[in-house]
Formats: structure tokens, sequence, C-alpha cells
């Protein structure tokens, strides 16, 4: 069955191309399709195209098969071309031909665009969760182990002294940026592309801001035609705040497994959180950090993936926005997966209290013998001459008590404030404005 099948059948060959992936793709969006149908069906009856009785008789049994996809249990059948095509098939199976009367004022065009919108929505607000764990996760362990001093590094060289204090608190914060970027996702991504039809709007007159506030959505996307230039780039735009998230994950497994390393030796995993060797019995692999680096990496190209495959369109729909839906959608569960994945192990990880024990480490305290000079009055370029040649003559003698007072140093880490940044910005989504529209929908 196709919303668009006349009297003539499409070759089944050119049919399985075109259809591709999307009955699979679909299914992370039934349950989005069901309330945007929802939504636009009791628009309908404001403006007269259903009668009150039949609205009910809708609504009922939308809801019966909005459980079924809550339940995991909606399937998309064999020659059923799309999720549409399925939900309005389940509706005229049991209520003839009302259920026909549902794609009235609307295309499948702006019906992928609300749910592609409301999926989108409600996986943002699963990242931001996911990603405050996180984050609450790092801020615990550098509190934790904000006096335990560790090396810093500058070209792999040995450089100045920092601490795991710093270290988590630094990621920390890194997420806190993330979290812009994933604003700004949501914030686009919560406008109403519902009424635009194909892209062109409908005679029939359709209550838009009804549909607007039925879904929850902040605003509309206003312009018919914008609306559907929308498609991929919503997806994109997404995609690179999913990036951000997945390039500070990359960069903290690397530094994760370089110093669970033996030559480093900085942070140990427990061994119910490693893995072994085929080989080589004394093995126990950081496996974990490596899989969420290398799933973080290829997330980090989803938006040039987007980007490829809309990038020479013009305006209007083609189906090679169909493609999107295939590298798009299933990222989310990706990207919560090593969220998930990466909160637990940092909170199982445990660090060397003691690392500076050995002096292969004293030369990275000269920058503080250097200031020491220089604030007794000796100028700094001195300073560093003399400490330098010192260190050349294995004279060199590490004055490991150091004090660092400015905001963001060692002895000053404003933990606090990062914290009061990050729950600023997670409190502008405002996520209860939708989750009330759907519980209202529902109810």
């Amino acid at each position: 069955m196709k919303l668009w099948e006349k009297n003539y059948e499409v070759n089944k060959e050119i049919d399985r191309f075109t259809v591709g992936k999307d009955r699979e793709m679909d299914l992370y969006l039934a349950e989005y399709d069901v309330l945007g149908s929802m939504a636009h069906i009791t628009m309908l009856e404001s403006i007269g195209l259903l009668t009150a009785d039949e609205l009910r008789q809708l609504l009922a049994e939308l809801k019966e098969i909005y459980a079924v996809c809550k339940r995991g249990d909606f399937v998309i059948e064999d020659g059923i071309e799309d999720v549409h095509s399925q939900v309005e098939l389940m509706l005229t199976r049991k209520l003839g031909d009302i259920g026909k009367k549902i794609h009235s004022g609307r295309s499948r065009n702006d019906q992928v665009l609300v749910d592609l919108k409301l999926f989108t929505r409600q996986q943002l607000q699963d990242i931001v969760e996911r990603t405050v764990v996180l984050f609450k996760e790092l801020i615990a362990k550098s509190n934790k182990y904000k006096d335990v001093l560790m090396p810093g590094y500058t070209h792999l060289q040995i450089a100045m002294p920092s601490s795991f204090g710093l270290w988590f608190g630094a990621y920390a914060e890194s997420l806190a940026d993330d979290m812009l970027f994933l604003q700004a996702a949501y914030r686009m991504t919560n406008r109403n592309p519902l009424g635009s039809a194909a892209g062109y709007g409908s005679s029939f007159p359709l209550r838009r801001q009804m549909t607007t506030e039925l879904l929850g959505f902040d605003t509309m996307n206003y312009n018919v035609v914008y609306a559907q230039m929308g498609r991929g780039k919503m997806e994109r735009n997404v995609a690179f705040a999913l990036a951000s998230v997945a390039g500070t994950m990359a960069k903290m497994a690397f530094d994760a497994c370089l110093f669970n390393s033996q030559n480093f030796s900085f942070v140990h995993l427990p061994k119910e959180c490693t893995t072994g060797s085929s080989i080589m019995p004394h093995k126990k692999n950081p496996d974990v950090f490596e899989l969420i680096r290398a799933k973080s990496n290829k997330l980090q190209s989803l938006p040039q993936q987007v980007m490829m495959i809309m990038n020479n369109l013009p305006v209007g729909y083609f189906r090679d926005l169909q493609i999107i839906k295939e590298v798009f959608l299933p990222a989310f569960d990706e990207l919560k997966d090593c969220l998930d994945m990466c909160a637990y192990i940092i909170n199982k990880m445990e660090v060397n209290e003691h690392i500076l024990d050995n002096p292969m480490y004293d030369p990275m305290f000269s920058v503080e013998e250097v200031n020491r000079l220089a604030a007794n009055g000796m100028p700094f370029r001195d300073a560093y001459k003399k400490v330098g040649l010192d260190i050349e003559a294995g004279t060199f003698r590490a004055n490991k008590n150091i004090h660092h007072t400015h905001e963001g140093s060692i002895g000053n880490l404003c933990n606090d404030k990062i914290e009061e940044l990050m729950d600023t910005i997670v409190s502008d989504f405002h996520f209860e404005r939708t989750q009330q529209a759907i519980k209202k929908l529902l109810s």
C-alpha cells in the first residue's frame, strides 16, 4: 500500500531501491508520527474537516497505536511503504473511511518533518540528561582529587604541574560549552513545520498555531518554503552539536588510554572494567575507552555526511533527503551509549596519588622556581636562564610545595562556577513545556 498509489504497479526493483531502508528507519519515528497525527486531526476538527465524533474515534485509536509503539511492538508490514502508510492502514482497518480523512491538508513531506522534529527534540533531551550525569561524575572526581598533582604536558613533553582536579574539571567545563551547542540545536529543532504540506502550504484554512501549541513547540517555521528547506539543515545543525559532545569524549578517552598505560600509570581501571588478551595473560586493556574514542570520532564525521548529501540541493523536496535518516537517526543511540559508559567508567576510575615521587618529573617545577626568583626581584629573563643552566648542570632541586591562587588554577578550581554555568544552561532548555504539552495531548 502506498499513499500515492493509483491504477498501476511500480517495478519491483525500482520499488526496492526507492524504499531502501525507509521502513527500518521509520520505526524510530513511529510514536512521533502518531503524536503529529493527533495534533493534526484535532486541528482538522476545529476547522470543520472532521466531526467531533470522528475526532473522538480517531484519537482513541491513535492512543492505542501510540501504546503499541511505546511497548516496542509497532511493525511496518510487508508491502507497506512507510510509517505514515502503516498508521493510516491501522486506522482504516478499525474505523473504515474515517481513517482516510487524517491526511487532509498535509503531505508526507511535512509529516516526516514533524516526526523528525519531535524525535530529535526528545533525543536531544536524552543526550542533555546523560551529559549532565557525566558532567557530575567529572566534577565529583575533580573535587575528590583536587590536591593530587600530576604532570602537565605540551608537545607530549613534561611541562608544568597540573592536578587531577584540573584534568577532570577541564572535561567538565568542556561539556558545559558543548551544552550550548545542544541548546542551540534544540531551539532550532523545537519549531513546528506542520502545515507546510509539500512546501507550499494548503488551501485549507489550517490553524498552524494550534498544532504548534498542541505539540509543545516554541514557535513554528513560519515560511512554508523554509519549513521544507529545513529538512537536512536541522539534521546538520544537530549533528554539529552531537559532534561537539563526542569531541570532548574522544579527547578524554585518548588521555585515559594513555594515562592507564604502565608507562604512565596515572590512573587505574578496576579489572572488571578491562578486557584481556588471548595470548598475553598479564593484559588488562582499556577497551571501553578505546571504543568510546572510536565511536566518538565516528560521530564527529556526522555533520560532513549530512552536508555531503544535502549540499547541492536546490529549494524543494528531493528523495536524496531520505538517505540522511540512515546516518542521523541511529547516531543518538550511539552517543547515548558512549555517554552512559563514559560516566560509569569515570566513576570507577582511581588515580595514582604518588606520581611525583618519581624524580623524573622534577624538571616540571622549573617554572615555579623561575617565578620564585622573579618574585624576589630577579629579572624574569635572568631567572629563566639561571634555572635552565641549573637543570643542564644537574644541580636543580625541585620545590614541590606550590601555591596557585588565581581563578581556574590548581589551588582555585572554580568548580562551583562551572557547575553554576552548567545549571544555568540546562535550566534554559525548559523541557517541562514540551513534556506538559505531550502529556496533555495524550490525556
